[in-house]
């Protein structure tokens, strides 16, 4: 029996999980999640977009959750703008990921340029999105050199978290052949 292409119950049920994962790794870290200076441990998570189509909603939702949720309330730019960047980063990061999908080593991973490239997503597209529009949520007087500022921190952090943290978790992951379409 040929199974019909699509969105399954266990894709359901891996974009359910992720998007928890999401909301349980920022609202009780929340002063270091939100904010122009954030370090979002969630965004870990952003890297799984990369092997499976499933996360692409995981990480949406649980962005969404996770910033509709914030104690400090953004209002609605942060919760649609924040999370439709993040929706577009795992889109960018799954048609990308091809490289990654289509690695036969299991055992060991030799990351090369073309790995990273598909990790770039999240990072750019978070850092122009959300560090374009924080300034104006959260401060009185915005700048052009505050912009910009708040465009490098959260390129920064979201490239720490990424590189750092999400590197190992993706590779871990593809070796285990969990998220594998």
């Amino acid at each position: 029996m040929v199974k019909p292409a699509g969105f399954g119950s266990k894709d359901l049920t891996k974009a359910g999980i992720i998007a928890a994962l999401y909301v349980i790794l920022t609202l009780p870290f929340a002063q270091f999640s939100y904010g122009i200076v954030q370090f979002r441990l969630a965004e870990i998570l952003t890297v799984l977009p990369v092997l499976s189509s499933a996360a692409i909603p995981g990480v949406f939702i649980g962005c969404f959750l996770a910033n509709l949720l914030n104690p400090q309330s953004l209002g609605l730019i942060d919760v649609l703008a924040g999370s439709l960047a993040t929706l577009l980063a795992a889109w960018q990061s799954y048609k990308l990921g091809w490289i990654w999908r289509s690695s036969r080593q299991r055992k060991a991973v030799c990351i090369t340029r073309r790995h990273i490239i598909a990790l770039l997503p999240p990072i750019v597209i978070n850092a122009l999105v959300v560090g374009i529009y924080l300034p104006f949520l959260l401060l009185e007087k915005v700048t052009v050199s505050i912009v910009v500022s708040s465009i490098g921190s959260i390129a920064l952090t979201q490239t720490i978290v990424i590189v750092i943290l999400g590197l190992p978790l993706l590779i871990a992951v593809l070796r285990t052949g969990q998220l594998r379409e």
